[in-house]
């Protein structure tokens, strides 16, 4: 099988301007992100979601700069094509711009990532413009952000009145003008984000943001039935791993209780 030519954020660009929908979605590990790379995904984002779908934290918060090292590392090992994104953990980036460009050069560096993502708009415009300054690109990631579920009471639709619409609308400038090359948009309204997506010149990457984005993302375990513990409107599922994968273990349990496995041909 010949092997085909890697993807960069220019073909991404030129996605957006070919009106061609852009595939992402999220990796934690060598051998899921080996699959999806195999089936021509356009971007694997190693997330910080980790924390909730592998680590089984009840948000993303408690997520440490060393696991997003260790996740980062592994899915590189596993890509070839594929465009990898490594999100910037809390407190990675908010602190001082020294520390944001610090950790984002770690993730660029040590953990192999072609660029990093950081949550929020018009505050981090700033830190967006000195990372992008030392030549690692940057994706932004406005409207439900889940670094601030505290300040926004939980998972909550953003953008539904229309001085909070207005608000997304600057920030998604704000980052785009920093320097971005793409945008996250989650959980707003689709008419918000047709609009930003009409106006940005940098791609859209929608998730709970209706099907006008420039591209979709949505974690893996969510897809394939592997996290019961949330159930998002937005998301939909693809295939019934868990249910497999149950079936699998009650087959392993009953054959080696029953005394059938291992047998002659699984014994040296």
């Amino acid at each position: 099988m010949t092997r085909q030519k890697s993807k960069t954020i220019l073909d991404l660009q030129l996605m957006k301007e070919r009106g061609e929908k852009i595939t992402v979605l999220t990796a934690y590990d060598y051998p899921l992100a080996r699959i999806m790379d195999q089936a021509g995904i356009d971007v694997v984002l190693v997330g910080d979601s980790a924390g909730s779908v592998v680590a089984g934290y009840d948000n993303t918060l408690p997520v440490t700069m060393d696991e997003m090292l260790y996740h980062t590392r592994a899915v590189v090992r596993a890509v070839q094509q594929a465009v990898i994104v490594a999100d910037m953990p809390f407190l990675s980036y908010q602190v001082s711009l020294e520390e944001a460009r610090r950790n984002a050069g770690r993730l660029v560096k040590e953990g192999g990532a072609h660029a990093v993502k950081l949550e929020w708009g018009d505050a981090i415009a700033e830190t967006v413009r000195a990372i992008v300054a030392m030549d690692i690109p940057v994706v932004g990631h406005i409207g439900l952000t889940p670094q601030s579920i505290h300040r926004m009471g939980g998972y909550r639709v953003q953008g539904r009145k229309q001085d909070q619409a207005e608000r997304l609308m600057r920030d998604a400038r704000a980052v785009a003008d920093a320097g971005a090359f793409a945008l996250v948009l989650e959980g707003i309204p689709a008419t918000l984000a047709a609009q930003i997506s009409l106006e940005l010149a940098i791609p859209t990457i929608g998730i709970g943001a209706g099907p006008d984005c420039d591209g979709q993302v949505l974690v893996i375990h969510d897809i394939l039935g592997l996290c019961e513990k949330y159930s998002p409107k937005f998301v939909k599922r693809f295939a019934d791993v868990s249910g497999t994968v149950r079936q699998g273990v009650d087959d392993y349990i009953r054959e080696v209780k029953g005394g059938v496995f291992p047998g002659p041909e699984h014994s040296f």
